[in-house]
């Protein structure tokens, strides 16, 4: 497995994940398509003219796909059961077209499965940095993980 275990995730344990992002107009464009979102604030170039951000608004919800998507191949890519609910999300800044993004992960709290000996509940922080250095969106997940086998 490329993920770890419960055993592998302390808390503080601190992930700067390598794979970056340019975000691509075709990203947003096919993201809103399939999710069904209309807003013209994801769409349409002559609506944004309009509004203080003068041009179009990445989906939010890419963007948070993105960011949490990036950290699976280094902490949970096959020794997550389940993700248990993701909390305080935000998106502090905006994604524009071209913004690139990076990801890094913490490891915020963890305990021993209370009704699964063979498991614990991991509490990740994700946060997602654009090129400017501002931060665009972060969140807490949390996942019920795997303990490594016997």
């Amino acid at each position: 497995m490329a993920g770890l275990y419960f055993e592998d995730l302390p808390e503080g344990r601190h992930f700067v994940h390598d794979i970056t992002r340019t975000v691509t107009e075709t990203d947003n464009l096919l993201f809103s398509a399939l999710t069904h979102n209309p807003q013209p604030l994801h769409l349409d170039a002559e609506f944004c003219k309009g509004t203080e951000f003068g041009q179009i608004l990445v989906n939010s919800m890419f963007t948070f796909g993105l960011m949490v998507g990036v950290s699976v191949g280094d902490t949970t890519l096959g020794t997550t059961i389940a993700n248990l609910g993701m909390e305080t999300v935000r998106f502090p800044s905006p994604v524009f077209i071209g913004d690139t993004l990076r990801t890094e992960t913490r490891v915020v709290e963890r305990r021993e499965s209370r009704s699964r000996p063979d498991a614990g509940i991991v509490i990740f922080e994700h946060r997602c940095i654009n090129q400017r250095g501002q931060e665009v969106a972060s969140c807490r997940r949390s996942a019920l993980m795997k303990k490594r086998p016997v």
